[in-house]
């Protein structure tokens, strides 16, 4: 029988990468300019795929909105495939939950054209995520299409991918890629030898037929292609030539047999995985980081649980999510891209946390009207009930119990003797000076019975807000019409203070009123070392390091060469590591009881560049590094700083484990995957065994959580856990390099990616048994604190949902109800109850799939989403 030759026509689109957005979307205008009528005109030209996502197609319209009908109809007949995604994300540089927004908004676009393509297509991600299988199966897909990360054991083009949970698909494998019938000839003899020779390539890992994808970066639709399939049918019958798509051909594609995979792949047996991209421009992992945070664990579930239904969100938070999604696409947010997308990059990560720490204040403020009685209440913004310590304002001085004092303000007033032309300009220095200590204008007096027009200000943290707007104003005016008749300004300030303060276990989604209280735990602070009682930090004045309840040597700073791009780290020909500073400088910074901070200045000195493969210059660096130890607290904090002028290079944090450790254990999307000591390369990549985590990665008893800082490597035959804090190289890609042979794009400069000039990094250290999920709570979702006027009908205590026994990853309102999105992330099975609801459980189109009520069990690794009754 003649072999099925699939030829997939399709171009692949990055919305930006080696040139700028809207350069590439006039290229896209054009590309689609040609296609829509030859599309109509030709119909041996039967099918095109738009890349699968709907980006593609909004960049289009945005510009040639009268060619939406035209692509409905298209698209309506089968004639161009659209969707599943939005944009084709990096799956381990973005959270779990862009992920599945990414697709749930592709499949929301594409619906409004028909329905998306149902093929989960994977074409040039940098390899794929252990739950990816899970996710697609949630939204209904059966069949994904990979390239890069498929491992040398899978020894076919088509076999079973299984998510940790169990969820398969079929995934097919593109050996070479998704550019393997590019550029078919304009002439049906050569395109057979082009068949025959690609078949010889592939050899034995082809099943029964031959997916050809015709198409590559940003390429046009070659106009000759429905006649030289035609004529090469006509030539010769050892092939079956047919234009076709992802998803006719996946329909009928062989399931027999097949080798099976279960987790991620992140192999380069036989294509680069690129896996440099994760720690290059620490900067956008960074602000991703925060934009995902502010997002889904502040502003959704703030707004979803203190919020009236019909007040949800949801315009403004549609804005922010498409520009976190958009920034997703795997040019974007591996930052493997010239520096003036890197740029839109960031502003738009900017704009979406802005957004999201708008929203999540909001909603703290409406919580905060709403209660009974006036104070202060600390306010939990995850599931677990947790303790922690929270900055309060307190109008009045004086010692209070269990607490430690910031700053504070004694009584006091202040007479200005000015003209009403001078009060706007003396106001304004009086209100900015209140606002930078966090107060305001509380109360203003105004008396002209005399000659002398008398204002009174009474400042301080008695908060009004918007009432005296009005009277201020009146001021305004009032001044204004004596602009040389005398005005006495009298400001009396009232007594404040700041002050930390630990408090104890509030509920998850809850509040608690603040009253002050003995601490069980208070810290210490010694010249050298930090004290809780529960953990003790002790600085060696040698090097630098900490040692954390007696593990010696942690942080323990790595300089050395990186002669790579923005895609990879190579070492230069001749390297010059730097482990040991030339000075070191420990200052105590604040003393407890609350919380204790250790300033250590490391003097280093680093070659400045790498020249002709060797590290050359000198400079002086001096790293500031702040240890902070918190009340209650198992974990110590670490601030990083450092005015970097040096490039060239890579610097890593070393942290000496309890034990020797064979494997790491790293949070990725919707799970904790394992990994080995050593990483599979191939002839185009070496396999160089540095791996990402989301937030968190623990091995031989030592947990490290982060903030953007995505790379790690186990180091010393695994008796060493090494954080990469920066990878500074000035080039988008090279070429010769010990690590990878071959250019992985165009060679561009990427100056930005140097990253010259003030870095600082977040991260935090704990030993022993804990839950990373709540070190990383703890590290960097901080109890929120929120002041309460009274009148309301809340009590002092409480909580606006509970959920027990899975991790929460989103808590929504869709069509005016609740969702609540949690998986399991444990290999045994759970039970997760949602206290006082009923509901549905429902997939990622939001189908129903079944009731639950008040609970509902959960399997290993397992996602759900729980959609609850009004």
């Amino acid at each position: 029988m003649p072999r099925t030759v699939a030829v997939v026509p399709h171009t692949h689109w990055d919305r930006e990468w080696y040139q700028p957005f809207q350069v590439f979307r006039l290229r896209l205008v054009d590309l689609l300019d040609d296609l829509l009528p030859r599309l109509e005109a030709d119909p041996s030209y039967a099918r095109f795929l738009l890349d699968g996502q709907m980006a593609v197609v909004d960049d289009y319209l945005e510009l040639r909105p009268h060619a939406e009908e035209r692509l409905r109809r298209l698209a309506a007949s089968g004639r161009l495939s659209m969707g599943p995604w939005y944009v084709l994300m990096d799956e381990f540089c973005v959270s779990g939950e862009t992920i599945v927004r990414d697709l749930q908004l592709g499949l929301e676009r594409a619906a409004a054209f028909g329905g998306a393509m149902d093929v989960g297509y994977l074409p040039d991600m940098f390899g794929h995520v252990a739950q990816m299988p899970q996710i697609l199966r949630q939204a209904g897909f059966e069949h994904a299409v990979v390239w890069r990360g498929v491992p040398a054991a899978v020894d076919r083009t088509g076999f079973w991918w299984s998510a940790p949970d169990g969820s398969t698909v079929r995934a097919e494998y593109l050996p070479v890629g998704y550019g393997n019938g590019a550029a078919i000839p304009d002439d049906a003899k050569a395109f057979l030898a082009r068949i025959s020779a690609h078949e010889r390539e592939v050899g034995d890992l082809l099943l029964d037929g031959l997916l050809w994808m015709n198409g590559t970066d940003h390429q046009t639709p070659q106009p000759w292609l429905g006649r030289v399939v035609a004529e090469t049918n006509a030539l010769q019958d050892d092939y079956r030539v047919v234009i076709t798509s992802l998803a006719e051909y996946l329909a009928s594609a062989p399931t027999e047999g097949l080798p099976a995979w279960q987790g991620e792949l992140r192999s380069g047996a036989r294509a680069n995985l690129l896996m440099g991209v994760a720690s290059n421009r620490v900067d956008v992992k960074q602000a991703a980081a925060r934009a995902e945070r502010a997002l889904e664990r502040r502003a959704e579930p703030l707004s979803a649980l203190f919020m009236p239904a019909e007040r949800w969100p949801d315009a403004e938070l549609a804005l922010a999510w498409k520009e976190v999604i958009r920034n997703s696409a795997h040019d974007s947010s591996c930052a493997c891209s010239v520096d003036e997308v890197v740029d839109a990059v960031l502003h738009r990560y900017a704009q979406a946390r802005q957004i999201g720490e708008s929203l999540a204040g909001k909603a703290l403020r409406a919580l905060g009207r709403s209660m009974a009685d006036a104070g202060a209440y600390a306010v939990n913004p995850s599931a677990r009930a947790r303790g922690g310590v929270v900055q309060l304002l307190i109008p009045d001085v004086g010692p209070i119990d269990g607490t430690q004092l910031v700053f504070e303000r004694e009584e006091s007033t202040e007479v200005f003797d000015i003209t009403g032309g001078d009060l706007n300009v003396v106001l304004g220095h009086v209100r900015n000076d209140e606002v930078a200590l966090g107060c305001d204008i509380v109360a203003i007096e105004a008396d002209d019975t005399d000659s002398v027009y008398d204002v009174v200000l009474t400042t301080g943290v008695r908060r009004r807000g918007a009432s005296v707007d009005a009277p201020l104003s009146e001021l305004y005016a009032q001044a204004g019409a004596r602009r040389t008749s005398p005005v006495r300004l009298r400001v009396e300030r009232e007594p404040f203070q700041v002050v930390l303060a630990r408090v104890g276990d509030v509920d998850g989604y809850g509040w608690w009123r603040w009253e002050p209280q003995a601490l069980s735990h208070p810290v210490t602070v010694e010249d050298l070392a930090l004290d809780n009682g529960l953990v003790r930090v002790e600085v060696s004045s040698d090097d630098g390091t900490f040692s954390l309840n007696g593990l010696a040597g942690l942080d323990r700073l790595v300089d050395d060469g990186d002669d790579g791009d923005t895609y990879n780290y190579s070492p230069p020909p001749q390297d010059v590591v730097v482990d040991q500073p030339v000075d070191v400088d420990v200052t105590a910074v604040e003393r407890g009881p609350v919380r204790g901070r250790l300033r250590i200045v490391r003097r280093y000195s680093w070659p400045e560049r790498i020249v002709d493969g060797v590290r050359i210059g000198d400079r002086t660096v001096d790293v500031v590094t702040v240890l902070e130890l918190r009340a209650g607290e198992g974990l110590v904090r670490v601030k990083t700083s450092l005015d970097n002028s040096c490039r060239d290079h890579r610097l890593r944090s070393w942290f000496p484990l309890p034990e020797r450790a064979e494997a790491s254990r790293a949070e990725c999307a919707f799970a904790v995957v394992e990994r080995g000591l050593t990483a599979e390369g191939g002839p185009h990549e070496y396999g160089l065994p540095t791996f990402p985590s989301r937030r968190f990665v623990s091995a031989g008893g030592l947990t490290v959580v982060h903030e953007g800082l995505l790379e790690y490597e186990l180091v010393d035959d695994g008796r060493a856990l090494a954080l990469t804090l920066l990878r500074c190289t000035g080039k988008l890609s090279g070429t010769d390099m010990a690590y990878r042979p071959w250019p992985a794009g165009p060679p561009f400069p990427a100056e930005g990616a140097q990253m010259i000039g003030r870095q600082v990094l977040r991260y935090a250290v704990h030993v022993g048994d804990a839950d990373p999920y709540a070190l990383v709570d703890d590290a960097f979702l901080p109890l929120e604190v929120v002041a309460a006027p009274g009148g309301g009908d809340v009590p002092p205590d409480g909580n606006a949902l509970q959920v027990h026994g899975a991790e929460v990853s989103a808590v929504v309102r869709r069509g005016g109800a609740l969702e609540v999105r949690v998986f399991n992330a444990r290999d045994g099975e759970a039970s997760v109850s949602i206290e006082g609801h009923t509901g549905w459980l429902v997939d990622l189109r939001g189908r129903p799939l079944e009731p639950f009520d008040g609970s509902f069990a959960l399997g290993p690794w397992a996602i759900a989403t729980a959609r609850l009754d009004r």
